[in-house]
């Protein structure tokens, strides 16, 4: 592998022989608060110096520590299941997205979308929870429905479990945090040239260079352009640009100066009918039995679109108030526009001869915009009472986020002319999704503090805790067309505008011990909390009672126990970690009575599981990174149907699996490949319910499995092919609520890479 590495006082730059990894970035942090026995080494060096989460010689793909400055102790002695997927295991498997790196960990499912509406960008749920609205950026929170590209992440931190804590609402099951590239102070120029099947074609560039004794620049750039394999019509395409500026590496005071601009071209799926697949159902039987359609087929216009913009800009200072002591300040602008045209499939007409049945089609529409304004600042200590030692994170957090969806809709009375099921025409003439009028236009404003401490209460005792303390304001303007049913003394489509509000405080907290049972390896138990109040997602309030944004509606609460060991083997090269964990969420909103169509806010439901993990270096030449993990899910209290007790949660597999593993042959030579597993998904989930007259009442398991072969060809060059889905196996990727549309998953596909540093 090829990739720059730095650290504080020192830079090198290093060739292996499987990849190169573009950059490296020295994130300021306490170094000696996440390993004290750094700062008893090397006495010329702070005791509060930058964490690097660069590769090491030892373990390249293995973190020693989290990016974030609260988690204050090494990530051995984080009392939570923690998973690090660093630039360099990325590069390795030809993965250039947020998604692609959530694949390295067990516990994540992606999803489709409801009904006739399709999510686009990066939608997933972790431990059966939606975690999409919980995505960071060095640790400031990240908003729109984007695929997030890693051109300029240094490593994506999975962080499970409750987390409210950590980052503030929701978090119900963890989060995810996106690590920044940053200038370091060497001179270096990576580059990066894909071309792979589907007319995939992308190039990318990382050039750092260092400006005075002190100071250095970075850009990140990349462009793509490519295909969708086995889908026709459907391209993507995108561009983005990072410039970084940072002053005084190295001194006691610190700033740093980024940016970061996307933009986006694609042409959105809608999915697939999923007649003919198993499991699907019709109430007409010609329609049950019909064969399936071709998983290439395209059932929308070729002039729809979507059109991403991204900016984000960022001031981070940093000073080092004593040998001990650091104070930042990180403040963020980021905004982004969304405006999308799409179309997908619904109700089938099954008469007549087969080549002449039809698929209904929607026509779907976004114009959404979001903005966010951030400034965190924060203290860290190390500091002795009487026997007790203390690693402290104290800070404050102001934030002001807002979301303004316009309402999209083909106009009244303009009828979408339907597809032919087998034979769908990207031709065909569609109505425009038009602005209505309606629109909704939501603000959150929160002001937090919060206190992090890890203690050493012995030598072999640790107590880890965290408390967090919001206030928030969340306002809704909306207006919203009538209907006969919503307001019957107006005439159809007639604009009634309302305004909503929600004020209240949230109190989050975590609670773990920790006990060094070897001297690399450590038992934990912790507790942790989070709170999801209404509009906590998109700050879009309701006035329906069943709704979860509910401005009536109190926060759901997610409890998480968990109970795990973490252990460095073979000399700290391999990372092994275990745990049991228990989450319950309750105050979940349940209908009381169906003919008064009343709810009430006593809904409680459990997921449970255990999860095995293990990252790092066998040997030199040989490394694995893998995991494992079971989930069962249940609804504790509950009323009827999918939220009756004994009820599961939708897109929650009972267990998920991932494994990649790369050898070195020899000076030239690198192979290496994966899997991941997933069991059945289930989208009825109604106990009562009758499986043999559901449509499409699960996803069926799935292997994929990968591969990668590497040849150092000189010292600064390498070729890189990667091969994924090699069996070229036939599943269902994603799979909407109603089970009418699916999205097929990749079929073989081959990518060819030439990875350069100079």
């Amino acid at each position: 592998m090829a990739y720059i590495r730095s650290r504080q006082h020192q830079k090198t730059v290093q060739i292996g022989t499987t990849l190169i990894a573009l950059a490296a970035i020295a994130a300021p942090y306490s170094a000696h608060a996440q390993d004290k026995k750094a700062q008893e080494k090397t006495k010329t060096e702070s005791a509060l110096p930058e964490v690097s989460v660069q590769a090491s010689a030892e373990s390249p793909i293995k973190a020693n520590v989290s990016s974030s400055h609260k988690m204050v102790k090494p990530l051995l002695e984080t009392p939570q299941m923690v998973s690090v997927i660093k630039k360099e295991l990325l590069q390795e498997q030809g993965a250039f997205n947020m998604m692609d790196a959530l694949k390295n960990t067990p516990g994540i499912t992606m999803q489709l979308g409801e009904n006739g509406n399709t999510r686009a960008g990066d939608t997933f749920q972790m431990r059966g929870f939606a975690s999409q609205g919980s995505v960071f950026v060095d640790g400031v929170r990240d908003l729109g429905s984007v695929t997030r590209d890693t051109f300029n992440v240094e490593q994506v931190e999975i962080i499970k479990g409750p987390a409210g804590a950590d980052v503030g609402r929701g978090a119900a099951s963890g989060y995810v945090n996106l690590a920044s590239k940053m200038p370091t102070l060497e001179d270096a120029t990576g580059a990066n040239l894909v071309i792979g099947s589907a007319s995939n074609k992308r190039v990318a560039a990382d050039v750092n260079r260092k400006i005075g004794a002190n100071s250095a620049i970075r850009l990140n750039v990349f462009k793509q352009a490519s295909g969708v394999a086995g889908r026709d019509q459907v391209d993507n395409s995108a561009y983005g640009v990072a410039p970084a500026l940072a002053i005084g590496l190295g001194d006691k005071a610190r700033a740093y100066f980024y940016t970061q601009h996307i933009r986006q071209n694609n042409t959105p799926d809608g999915g697939v009918p999923t007649v003919g697949l198993k499991g699907f159902y019709n109430a007409n039987a010609a329609l049950t039995s019909a064969a399936r359609v071709k998983s290439n087929n395209f059932y929308g216009n070729v002039n729809d679109a979507e059109k991403v913009e991204a900016d984000m800009a960022t001031a981070k200072f940093e000073y080092d108030l004593t040998p001990n002591t650091v104070l930042r300040n990180i403040s963020r602008y980021g905004q982004s526009t969304i405006k999308r045209v799409m179309t997908g499939v619904n109700a089938l007409t099954g008469s007549g001869a087969q080549t002449a049945w039809m698929v209904a089609r929607t026509r779907q529409g976004l114009d959404q915009s979001n903005e966010i304004v951030a400034n965190q600042t924060s203290l860290n200590s190390l500091f002795e009472t009487g026997d007790w030692k203390h690693s402290l994170s104290v800070g404050v957090e102001l934030m002001s986020e807002r979301q303004i969806n316009k309402t999209m809709a083909v106009p009244t009375g303009v009828v979408v002319p339907a597809a032919n099921l087998y034979a769908p025409d990207a031709n065909t003439v569609l109505p425009l999704p038009v602005r209505s009028g309606a629109f909704t236009d939501g603000q959150t404003k929160t002001a937090a503090i919060y206190v992090f401490d890890g203690i050493d209460i012995t030598d072999l005792w640790q107590v880890n805790t965290g408390v967090r303390y919001e206030r928030y304001s969340t306002e809704t303007r909306l207006a919203s067309l009538s209907t006969a049913t919503t307001n019957p003394t107006l005439p159809v489509g007639t604009l009634v505008p309302a305004n909503l509000d929600k004020n209240d405080h949230l109190l989050s907290w975590k609670l773990g011990s920790v006990y060094k049972v070897a001297k690399h390896g450590r038992v934990y138990g912790v507790g942790a909390t989070s709170l999801t109040p209404p509009g906590s997602a998109n700050f879009s309030l309701s006035t329906t009672a069943a709704n979860v944004n509910s401005n009536r509606a109190e926060p759901q609460k997610t409890t998480n126990l968990e109970l795990g060991t973490k252990w460095d083997l073979l000399n700290n090269a391999l990372a092994f970690t275990a745990a049991l964990y228990r989450t319950d969420n309750s105050n979940e909103i349940v209908q009381v009575d169906a003919v008064t169509n009343s709810f009430a806010q006593f809904g409680k439901r459990r997921v449970q599981g255990v999860e095995l993990g293990v990252v790092g270096q066998i040997n030199p030449d040989w490394q694995v990174t893998a995991g494992v993990a079971t989930m069962k899910t249940k609804v504790l209290q509950g009323s009827t149907g999918n939220n009756a007790a004994g009820a599961a949660s939708r897109w929650s597999p009972n267990l998920t699996a991932t494994l990649w593993s790369s050898y070195k042959i020899d000076s030239a030579w690198t192979i290496g490949g994966g899997a991941q597993y997933t069991s059945e998904q289930k989208r009825v989930i109604d106990p009562a319910a009758i499986l043999a007259t559901q449509n499409m009442p699960t996803i069926a398991a799935n292997w994929i499995a990968n591969a990668v072969v590497s040849y150092q060809a000189t010292r600064n060059v390498s070729l890189q092919l990667n091969l994924n889905n090699l069996t070229n196996k036939d599943y269902v990727a994603t799979l909407n609520n109603s089970g009418a549309r699916y999205t097929p998953g990749m079929p073989r596909t081959a990518s060819l890479s030439a990875n350069i540093l100079f």
